[in-house]
């Protein structure tokens, strides 16, 4: 499988999936998606790729990573300092609940899209839109 597991509607999905979440909130999604973890815990790959993607230059430190490696089936879901604080405790672990119902049957795309639209939700709740709001990161899925 080549390092895109996704069809060309599936990404367009995803991608409005994050600008939809993104209207609402100052907040900053993104999707990164690889064949192969380099870690056994798929958090600490997640730990770099936000790093590498400059995820925690968000003004409000409110940037949130879905990462996937597809072939090895491993996923994680990074918050920044800023929205990890404010979300419920069980927040992350119930969205992954959410995604992994849909990874199994290898319904990416979908899993990915709800996902993004409930982070979306708890990102308006406590980092509602600004007038003066820029676009921080690119909204489009990154690959490995």
């Amino acid at each position: 499988m080549q390092n895109n597991p996704f069809t060309q509607d599936e990404q367009q999905r995803i991608v409005e999936a994050i600008r939809q979440a993104e209207k609402a909130t100052s907040g900053e999604i993104r999707v990164h998606v690889e064949p192969h973890c380099a870690h056994a815990d798929p958090v600490q790959r997640a730990i770099e790729v936000f790093a590498q993607l400059g995820m925690h230059q968000t003004k409000e430190q409110n940037g949130v990573l879905f990462y996937l490696a597809h072939t090895d089936r491993k996923f994680a879901i990074l918050g920044d300092k800023g929205i990890d604080a404010k979300v419920p405790d069980n927040f992350w672990e119930s969205t992954k609940e959410l995604l992994r119902s849909y990874f199994k049957s290898s319904r990416y795309a979908e899993g990915l899209s709800l996902g993004i639209e409930r982070a979306g939700q708890q990102l308006k709740q406590y980092f509602p839109y600004a007038s003066d709001d820029v676009n921080e990161l690119a909204d489009d899925i990154s690959f490995d």
